[in-house]
């Protein structure tokens, strides 16, 4: 008779439901790791790992990958030059050398390889005195066969659309950089509104280490709430949530990578979206604002060891087995 019981509630737990659509648990998981990917971000002088999540839309008739991250993952290959323009006046051009995405082939539960493809920065705004969101779009098509859906709003009196405090998150990112890549964590919403260098924020217990940076946040049922971007411990962390990224991205006009309703552009259409967002006026920051920003949360991204001159001094002074560690980025 227990042994009777027993088999019930084992099935019971397999076949729990986590939203409307009858999803499992095991399924919802394996669809967050699909849509997860690696950011590489290589530059002349450095180099970082990061997270991000991919959607697919169709731009004239072909399917086409986008990933969204945060900005500060792929900060280093963000270059400026001068031109002379047309009527001769110099104007400043900002230019992205292509960070690699990277996704891992898994079958079973067993890791079987990984695909690399380079990516196009096509929208940034900074990490220090911006929205810390970048939208990437992988050079070959049909690369990803599934996307993230977004928690956006439908009802008016929901317009904040705001996740209350205690809700259940999963997390799913690089953890520590490819070495960690589709790693799944839990957690709840700790709290609503929190406020960084005048930026929202909210704060959650989703576990987290460097390398998880840019990677989504989603509710039970697989919708993505938040992109994880800043964090001062393993559960306590803070995201962008999704209110934001509209925001941002009405402003800016591609409501289109949040939103598969909204009509997509055409490729040359994309090619002449301005690249860079710097979410700031003309006007200089003052040295006490430009600290504020860099206090914690720290931005979580991956820096290997020997990739700038404090870290190889350091090195002379640590024992072998440590240099073998990535670094947490303190910015």
């Amino acid at each position: 008779m227990k042994l009777f019981i027993f088999a019930i509630m084992s099935m019971a737990v397999t076949m729990v439901t986590v939203s409307g659509e009858g999803k499992t648990m095991r399924e919802v998981a394996d669809h967050l790791q699909d849509i997860s990917v690696t950011i590489k971000s290589e530059g002349e002088y450095s180099r970082s790992e990061g997270s991000g999540a991919m959607i697919i839309r169709e731009v004239g008739g072909q399917k086409v990958t986008f990933v969204w991250t945060a900005a500060h993952v792929i900060d280093n290959l963000r270059s400026v030059r001068t031109v002379i323009n047309e009527s001769g006046q110099p104007v400043k051009v900002v230019e992205f050398e292509d960070p690699k995405i990277v996704k891992e082939l898994v079958e079973g539960g067993r890791r079987v390889g990984e695909i690399k493809m380079d990516a196009r920065v096509i929208k940034y705004s900074n990490a220090d005195t911006g929205e810390d969101l970048a939208l990437l779009m992988v050079r070959a098509k049909d690369y990803a066969k599934s996307g993230a859906a977004f928690k956006l709003t439908t009802k008016e009196k929901d317009s904040d659309n705001i996740v209350p405090i205690g809700t259940r998150l999963f997390h799913v990112g690089s953890l520590l950089g490819q070495m960690g890549a589709n790693s799944m964590t839990t957690g709840i919403i700790s709290q609503v509104g929190r406020t960084l260098g005048k930026v929202e924020y909210d704060q959650t217990t989703v576990t987290a280490f460097p390398g998880s940076s840019g990677g989504g946040v989603y509710l039970t049922d697989g919708r993505y709430m938040g992109m994880l971007v800043r964090g001062a411990g393993e559960g306590f962390n803070l995201i962008v949530p999704v209110r934001r990224m509209v925001r941002w991205a009405e402003k800016n006009d591609i409501m289109w990578a949040l939103d598969a309703s909204v009509e997509m552009p055409s490729l040359d259409e994309i090619d002449d979206i301005p690249v860079e967002d710097s979410g700031v006026s003309s006007k200089k920051r003052s040295k006490g604002d430009d600290k504020s920003l860099r206090s914690l949360p720290y931005l979580i991204k991956v820096t290997p060891i020997g990739q700038d001159r404090e870290l190889n001094e350091e090195l002379n002074t640590r024992p072998v087995e440590e240099s073998l560690s990535p670094k947490l980025e303190l910015r």
